[in-house]
C-alpha cells in the first residue's frame, strides 16, 4: 500500500503541502528554536511550496534546486550534492523534501553546511533498510522523529488540496468519478541536530492540516484532473475557486 517506485534518475517530483512545512516550524518553535532570527536553505525547492512557508518563520530563506520548476524567488538552479566550498549559503538550517533515493546524501550534505540542524520530509519507510542503517543511521541516527498522525497527501507533479475532488477517468469498465485526493503513504519529518541530544526522541505531529492551511496555498486544479464539462453541466459549484460541482463529492 505504501510502495511508491520512482525510475532511476527521476527527480521524484512530489510537491509538499505548505501546511506540512508549517507543522515542522511549529514543532521547532515549541522546542525553543528562535526561527525568526535564523536562516534556512531549501535545496530542493521545486515550485516553492516549502520555501514560501519557511519565509513566514525564518529571517531569510535560500532556495535552490537541481531543476527549474519556475519558482521565481529561487536563488538559482544548482545541484545540492556538489562541493559548494565557499559558495554555500551561510545558514542555520537545511530543510527540504529530498528525492527519496538521495535522502541519505542530502542529510549528510546538509550537516556539512547547517549550523544548527537538518530536517527532511520523507516517507516513514526511510527508517527501514539494512543498507541505510549501515551507511547512515548506525553512526548518525536522527535526533527527533516527527511522524504525522494524519495523512499528508502527495501526488506526482502537482500539489492538490485534499478537500477538492479530482476527476478519475473511466477504468476497467468502471465509470469516471470525482473523488478527494488520498494517500496510503505515511510521511514524517526527521531532524538531525548539530548539538546532539542524549537519545533520539519521538514527537508525533497531531492533526493540524486545517489549522495550518492558509488561503492561496494550493494552485488551481490542473485541466487533466478536472471532470469533463458534461459531468458538471447544470450543477452548482462545489468550491468557487476550483470550479467543481457537488457531483459525486466522495
Amino acid at each position: 500500500m505504501q510502495q511508491r517506485v520512482e525510475a532511476t534518475g527521476s527527480l521524484d517530483d512530489f510537491p509538499t503541502p505548505p501546511w506540512a512545512m508549517r507543522a515542522l516550524c511549529e514543532a521547532l518553535i515549541a522546542r525553543g528554536e528562535p526561527l525568526h532570527q535564523l536562516t534556512a536553505w531549501e535545496p530542493a525547492c521545486n515550485r516553492g511550496y516549502m520555501a514560501r512557508p519557511l519565509g513566514e518563520y525564518f529571517d531569510r530563506v535560500h532556495a535552490t534546486d537541481v531543476a527549474d520548476y519556475g519558482y521565481p524567488a529561487k536563488d538559482g538552479v544548482a545541484d545540492f550534492l556538489i562541493d559548494w566550498s565557499q559558495d554555500a549559503p551561510d545558514v542555520d538550517w537545511v530543510i527540504t523534501n529530498p528525492a527519496f533515493r538521495l535522502a541519505d546524501d542530502f542529510i549528510r550534505q546538509g550537516l556539512r553546511y547547517a549550523r544548527r540542524g537538518v530536517a527532511v520530509f520523507v516517507r516513514s519507510a526511510l527508517l527501514e533498510g539494512q543498507e541505510r542503517y549501515e551507511t547512515l543511521f548506525r553512526d548518525r541516527p536522527e535526533d527527533i522523529f516527527l511522524p504525522f498522525v494524519e495523512r499528508v497527501v502527495l501526488w506526482a507533479g502537482v500539489l492538490l488540496d485534499p478537500d477538492v475532488p479530482v476527476w478519475q477517468p473511466p477504468k476497467n469498465g468502471k465509470p469516471g468519478k470525482l473523488s478527494k485526493p488520498t494517500s496510503a503513504t505515511a510521511y514524517c519529518w526527521m531532524v538531525f541536530l548539530k548539538d546532539r541530544l542524549p537519545c533520539g526522541q519521538v514527537q508525533r505531529i497531531p492533526p493540524c492540516r486545517r489549522a495550518l492551511t492558509r488561503p492561496g496555498d494550493y494552485p488551481p486544479l490542473p485541466d487533466h484532473l478536472r471532470p469533463p464539462n458534461d459531468v458538471l453541466d447544470g450543477q452548482e459549484p462545489l468550491f468557487p475557486e476550483s470550479g467543481l460541482s457537488t457531483v459525486d463529492r466522495e
